[in-house]
Formats: C-alpha cells, sequence, structure tokens
C-alpha cells in the first residue's frame, strides 16, 4: 500500500513556547487504513491533525504526501486534494446558504465545472444519506445533519483519505450509529481523533495515543482505558 501522508520527527509548539505540544512525532497513513488516535482533551490531538493538513507548520520536521516533502503551497494544494479534512465544529466548515452549494463548493475548487461539481456533490449526499436535501438551509439543519453534510464537503473531492476531529461529539445515538457504519462502508483511508473509545473502536483497526509529547501505538486491548477525576487524582481504569 502507497503511504499518503507521513510525518517524519515532527515537534510542534505554540507561539514559541519552550513546552511543545508535539515532540519527535513520526506517524505514516497508507491507502486504506483506518486509524484512530484517542486521548484526553488537551493532550494534542487536534494539533495533530492541523499539522497533517498544513494548517500548521511544525517547528521541526518534514511532512510528506506520497513521499515527496510538503513544502510549496503547491504541495499543500496537492496534499489537500488527496486529504480532506472534517472539523470538530460544523459551522467551522459550513457557510453557504444551501447544502448542494456547501458540497459543491470543493469540486468546484478543484477547477470541476458546475454541472460536474454538483454531480459529485449529489452522490457524496447519496452516500451519506441525505439525498434531496440539496435545497434545504445549511445553518436550519439539526446538529446531526450539519456533521453528515460537513462529511459529504470532503467526499464529494473524492479524496484518497479523510481525517476527523471529534466527528462524534454532540451525535444522538442514531446519528452517531450511521456516521459509525458510513465509516466503516468507505473505500478510503481515515483517521478520526476522539475522545469517545468505543465510537472509534467500531471503525479503525490501528489505535495511537499522545502521551509526553509523543505518538504512541496501543492494542486494542487498551483501547478502552480512560482517566476519570477522583479527589486523590486521576486514576485509570479497565472496563472488563
Amino acid at each position: 500500500m502507497k503511504s499518503i501522508l507521513s510525518l517524519q520527527s515532527i515537534s510542534f509548539s505554540y507561539n514559541g513556547a519552550t513546552k511543545p505540544i508535539l515532540e519527535d512525532v513520526n506517524f505514516e497513513l497508507k491507502e486504506g487504513e483506518k486509524i484512530g488516535l484517542v486521548g484526553p482533551n488537551g493532550c494534542g490531538k487536534t494539533t495533530f491533525l492541523h499539522i497533517c493538513v498544513g494548517l500548521l507548520k511544525p517547528v521541526s520536521g518534514k511532512l510528506l504526501s506520497y513521499g515527496r516533502p510538503v513544502v510549496s503551497e503547491k504541495d499543500l494544494l496537492e496534499l489537500r486534494k488527496n486529504v480532506g479534512f472534517v472539523f470538530q465544529n460544523p459551522d467551522d466548515q459550513l457557510f453557504s446558504p444551501t447544502v448542494l452549494e456547501d458540497v459543491a463548493f470543493g469540486p468546484l475548487n478543484l477547477g470541476l465545472n458546475r454541472d460536474q461539481a454538483e454531480k459529485q456533490a449529489k452522490e457524496a449526499l447519496e452516500l451519506v444519506g441525505l439525498k434531496g436535501f440539496e435545497d434545504r438551509i445549511t445553518h436550519k439543519l439539526s446538529g446531526g445533519e450539519k456533521r453528515l453534510v460537513s462529511i459529504a464537503t470532503i467526499l464529494a473531492m473524492k479524496p484518497k483519505a479523510m481525517l476527523l476531529d471529534e466527528p462524534s461529539t454532540g451525535l444522538d445515538p442514531e446519528t452517531r450509529q450511521r456516521i459509525i457504519e458510513l465509516l466503516n462502508r468507505l473505500n478510503i483511508a481515515l483517521v478520526i481523533v476522539s475522545h469517545d473509545w468505543d465510537f472509534v473502536a467500531k471503525i479503525a483497526s490501528h489505535f495511537f495515543t499522545i502521551e509526553n509529547q509523543r505518538l504512541i501505538k496501543i492494542e486494542k486491548a487498551v483501547l478502552h482505558q480512560h482517566m476519570h477525576y477522583h479527589p486523590a487524582g486521576n486514576i485509570p481504569h479497565e472496563h472488563l
């Protein structure tokens, strides 16, 4: 399998802070892989995704797409053709008056004509179960519907990989299950960032977490280990 993107010895800190958010991170996403990145809020998961799609520039290390360093604006554009990013908050992703306009925006930016872009947008909406939503007003949709539309905006561009930041946040059980089934059906690589252990476990086959600023691979057997607040401190435990 080809490597869609890789991070080599990546370190990152905000505004010149002496303590890094990420340090010496190495990561590779191959075609078709489904990877879960789990961990508590504030450990650097979103920062990691932003580096993967070039929204943040690392202090040191290299970002590569299909083995080629991502350096220039042209390199970034090529990376984003292959790797789509679904924001944690759908309102950060959806800005057009209607659903069809939102979903067709990406294909139009890739150079497709209006008919081609709308065709791919309608196919993506059908894929996420929102056929018939084309003329709906985006800002009047429910939170779950907005989440599905935001995923459709990426699928309409036919990427090789999709990165999702906390895709299960705020969803009702029915929509949560719809998204689990959708992500399992997709034939593209996925990186799913979440603190929802059970959601990730139902989709991904490889799992990572971030501890002490470093990316660490973990086994599914310990995926359900998580932290709870107690007066004596944070105590990890395992579900039986």
